[in-house]
């Protein structure tokens, strides 16, 4: 049922989150030192919070009758790719046998070498090393634990620092962890996290005298291209101790060997006991990974100090068959408080069998006087520095760069994570602060704002070094005895589409897909001047003469490498490009570099073809995989950027939404960065994808058209003849293409880019506004009616670029209100966020599964839009819906594992989402980059006399034909006289 409640209901909403309602005031005072005590602005929670297991979608009866042919397709598709060792993209039908619960906390890392999430109660669980595949059971051996006796020995307290028994520890009284104290209450116990860090307060748990925060570090920072790619995290521990007796306080962390799954118990692993520079010391888990991935080796640590003391047992078991047991240990340390110095020196232990789990441990003791402090840290680093997808290269990971390709960098990596995690912190305190402590943003906007970048850590990322893959083309040994098999890429034929409109012009090429050779042998890709010779260049009638408008210079610092994002844990494609459309804020606002590198991937993927035949399970029929002048979906799962488009439900090439988004993002990416190189080199696929475009205009209006299924990012939801959607994109589209065409020189595009919106924007305007909002669509169906929440998308994407709005300011804002009334506050009174369609009679648009969804990226960014047209107390009661529901206590539970969506009564779809990363568009709406407010704007009403374009269309339909090959453009803007 729908809660038709109307008006303001947030009389009583908790507008923040004071810590003393979670700590007391003594306490924090008592931390208020080296960063011990959490910001004020954090999303909390108390360690005993139940963690309740979250609810999955269900299709209704008449969804289900309408996809049955595509379930069996579906079905068919996933056996197959299960026969070959592969997991499908997408697969509805494999659960996980541990099931999603709200127990997520901040992840563990940098971006792009794999992640580990560690749950807000103290779990290590979510681990992704290996692309593509996400353990999501936690590894319940991997734990913290205290020890502490007072002076006299009449006081002793030790406990794992995580509360409560556990699923999957086991019986009592084994010889495995089962045997450890698990007597934390979690009562007097909370949890902070701002994004990149978290804080853990046990407020005189398990001894009442002893005050402990544990600040968990990782090097996520903006800008910084080098610290934000390593795997590590730091640990630091701050005690204070309030008794009246000296308190010797001893720190245990434990780590299996294993990279999460039944992986511990494949046999091979072997620990390494090691003493490092500068105090560090701790443990190498060097782990043997199957099916012929690349080994990966953890480093667990402590900094030994002045009062620190560090000790290790390099190898305990969970059984009574090991010689050192879990009990064992942990007998130790509550006797003794640290282990044996000779452990140092006992090598190598002997590889596990199978069947037998290897663990390590590293302790820290120190002595703290009566209202004395002591602070220790620990660091985790995990270093598997080759990438290998199924199906195609392997890579080095970014931070190779800087570490080298062994896995035994895992020791120097903890080591300067133990050094540098001070200026980590110095360095996100800089760019926090500004936000964290602007009183015009509400509180749960601010830590919401950095939580949601969790998903750039455990989003699935791959950061590799360079273009090119690992070149080794012998089987490679590592120092552990591990072989990694490196493929070199297959060669197909690749053909660039046409670039300009005047003239049937392509120029062809045969490379690897997207490639990172050509057919020569050259590694520099699909390289345009490779196809004009010397001559031609000094008669001036190369394309890429636009070159002169920038430094030539080369700069080293701009190779940032390539970086690859899943679309979800349960949708596994890689930068997914109608999604990324709504995430890319986030990487624009923090990591530019990394976002100009994705959108040269896509302009070059626009410029080729991949002719391989593909099945579309949603109509059973066969296309190419990837046609030129055609975004692709994605950059694909088993062999990214040579084998795109994995998505394969429907042919992509037919959709209306992925060419124009990728207009505008370049555009907007352009007017930010103000990179003149980047513009000149994405410019001929900019052409491209917009000229690719035209066949969808049927009618010669200058609007496209769609085509009666769901040929958009609302892969369920049909759409008929014109759309509120795809039609505004492609509005925007055409005056970003003309601001971009004038800012190149390129006048002639851009007349006929300001030509088409002209008649476009008529066009659209007569045929979809109502009055007080545009149409879903121009059809004559049920809900072609429906009040779309992303009708404007837009129109966010133009006023986001610093263009001019598609239409008059009250059209704008009526319809963004209607969204506001309808979609927002109609829903149990706007505190679930923005339902995708809704009839204008207050009814949920229930036509398919999508339309009665809430999808959490459009609700921000439909918020972002209300901003940039003066809407903002709309804007986040709109946006705080997504809060209330998916991160406040009383919401579902989707805190740092945020859904594609969910339903009216809370149930999600797709868990850990690339799309939420769109509240980045919130906060750029709010603070404009300089560089777009003072672009040079663009009129595109002025000089507008109506030329005929003749429509492109051929007999091909929708996939173009190539036309016969030519040495040069013949487009003006580059004086070809040819």
């Amino acid at each position: 049922m729908i809660d038709m409640v109307s008006g303001n209901i947030f009389h009583c909403r908790k507008h923040s989150w004071p810590s003393e309602e979670y700590i007391s005031r003594a306490t924090l005072q008592l931390l208020d030192f080296d960063s011990a005590a959490p910001p004020r602005q954090a999303w909390r929670r108390r360690l005993n919070s139940h963690a309740n297991i979250l609810k999955e979608f269900s299709v209704t009866f008449m969804e289900a009758l309408k996809m049955m042919r595509l379930g069996v397709r579906l079905w068919s598709y996933v056996r197959e790719e299960a026969s070959h060792g592969r997991r499908a993209p997408i697969d509805p039908f494999t659960r996980e046998s541990c099931k999603p619960s709200a127990s997520q906390g901040v992840p563990l890392g940098g971006m792009g070498s794999g992640s580990i999430s560690r749950g807000f109660r103290g779990e290590f669980r979510h681990m992704q090393i290996v692309p593509g595949i996400c353990e999501t059971s936690p590894v319940m051996a991997n734990q913290f634990s205290i020890f502490i006796s007072r002076d006299g020995g009449n006081k002793k307290f030790s406990s794992v620092l995580a509360p409560g028994q556990h699923e999957g520890l086991g019986k009592l009284g084994d010889q495995g962890i089962s045997s450890w104290n698990w007597n934390l209450s979690g009562q007097h116990s909370t949890y902070h996290a701002v994004f990149p860090r978290a804080w853990t307060i046990y407020d005189g748990e398990p001894d009442p005298d002893l005050k402990v925060s544990c600040r968990q570090i990782s090097p996520f920072i903006p800008h910084n291209y080098e610290d934000s790619s390593l795997p590590s995290a730091v640990f630091v521990y701050t005690l204070v101790n309030t008794g009246k007796e000296r308190a010797k306080v001893s720190l245990l962390f434990t780590w299996a060997n294993s990279i999460g799954g039944n992986s511990h118990l494949s046999g091979g692993h072997v620990n390494e006991p090691f003493r490092g520079e500068d105090g560090v010391s701790g443990v190498l888990l060097h782990h043997k990974t199957a099916k012929g991935n690349p080994p990966v080796t953890f480093a667990v640590a402590a900094c030994e100090t002045q009062n620190v003391n560090v000790t290790v047992s390099p190898c305990f078991g969970l059984t009574d068959q090991n010689r050192v047991t879990a009990k064992s240990i942990w007998d130790t340390m509550a006797e003794d408080g640290s282990f044996d110095l000779g452990n140092f020196n006992a090598g190598s232990s002997v590889p596990s069998l199978p069947g037998e789990t290897h663990c390590a441990a590293v302790s820290a003791s120190a002595w703290v006087e009566p209202h004395g402090k002591c602070t220790v840290a620990f660091s985790l680093a995990w270093s598997s520095p080759k990438v290998k997808f199924l199906k195609g290269n392997t890579y080095n990971r970014r931070y190779t760069k800087f570490y080298g390709t062994s896995e035994r960098s895992a020791a120097h990596i903890v080591h300067d994570s133990l050094m540098n995690y001070k200026w980590w912190e110095e360095e996100i305190e800089k760019w926090q602060n500004p936000i964290l402590s602007d009183d015009s943003l509400p509180d749960w906007y601010k830590f919401t704002l950095f939580n949601e970048l969790y998903f750039l850590v455990s989003g699935g990322t791959i950061w590799i070094d360079g273009h090119s893959p690992a070149r080794d083309n012998q089987s490679t040994m590592s120092q552990n005895g591990h072989n990694s098999r490196i493929e070199e890429p297959t060669k197909i034929e690749v053909t660039a589409a046409t670039v300009h409109s005047k003239g049937d012009v392509v120029i062809e090429h045969e490379s690897c897909i997207n490639g990172f050779e050509d057919a020569n042998g050259n590694g520099n890709g699909l390289n345009l001047d490779q196809e004009n010779s010397d001559e031609e260049n000094a008669e001036g009638h190369n394309p890429l003469q636009l070159s002169t408008l920038v430094d030539q210079k080369p700069d080293d610092s701009e190779d940032v490498g390539r970086f690859l994002y899943l679309e979800g844990v349960e949708y596994v494609m890689w930068c997914t490009y109608d999604v990324h459309f709504y995430a890319s804020y986030a990487l624009l606002a923090l990591f530019p570099k990394i976002e100009l590198s994705i959108q040269r991937d896509f302009a070059k993927a626009v410029l080729s073809e991949d002719r391989r035949k593909v099945k579309f399970l949603a109509d059973g029929n066969c296309g190419i995989r990837k046609v030129k002048g055609a975004v692709p979906h994605d950059l694909g799962t088993h062999d990214p950027w040579h084998e795109m488009n994995a998505y394969n439900i429907h042919d992509t090439s037919k959709w209306k939404d992925l060419n124009p988004k990728f207009v505008l993002q370049v555009y907007r990416d352009f007017a930010a960065t103000g990179d003149m190189s980047f513009a000149v080199d994405v410019w001929p696929a900019v052409c491209a994808a917009m000229e690719y475009m035209e066949q969808f205009d049927k009618d010669g209006d200058g609007l496209i058209e769609n085509d009666g299924f769901p040929d958009q990012t609302y892969d369920a939801w049909t759409v008929h003849g014109i759309s509120a959607y795809c039609g505004c994109l492609w509005l925007a589209a055409l005056e970003a293409a003309a601001a971009m065409a004038l800012r190149l020189g390129d006048k002639p595009f851009a007349d006929k880019f300001k030509n088409m919106f002209s008649r476009a924007k008529s066009a659209f305007e007569e045929k979809l506004w109502n009055g007080s909002y545009f149409n879903y669509d121009s059809g004559s169906s049920s809900n072609s009616r429906s009040i779309q929440a992303d009708q404007l998308a837009g129109q966010w994407y133009v006023a986001s670029s610093g263009l001019p709005s598609l239409f008059d300011d009250h059209k704008i804002k009526s319809a963004l209100q209607k969204i506001f009334d309808f979609n927002v506050m109609k829903v149990r009174g706007g505190r679930m966020g923005a339902v995708n369609g809704m009839h204008p009679n207050g009814k949920v648009d229930e036509s398919c599964m999508q339309s009665r969804e809430i999808w959490t990226g459009v609700t921000y960014g439909v918020a972002a839009t209300m901003i940039l047209s003066g809407m903002e107390e709309q804007a986040f009661t709109t946006a705080e819906g997504i809060f209330t529901s998916g991160w406040s206590e009383d919401g579902f539970g989707y805190w740092f594992q945020t859904p594609e969506g969910w339903t009216v009564d809370g149930h999600y779809r797709s868990l850990i989402y690339m799309r939420p990363l769109a509240i980045w568009s919130m906060q750029w709406a709010l603070s404009l980059p300089k560089a777009i407010l003072e672009a040079p704007k663009i009129n595109m009403m002025d000089r507008m006399l109506y030329v005929p374009i003749r429509a492109s269309h051929n007999d091909a339909g929708i996939v173009r034909k190539v036309a016969n090959k030519t040495k040069c453009f013949s487009n003006s803007v580059f004086h070809c006289a040819c």
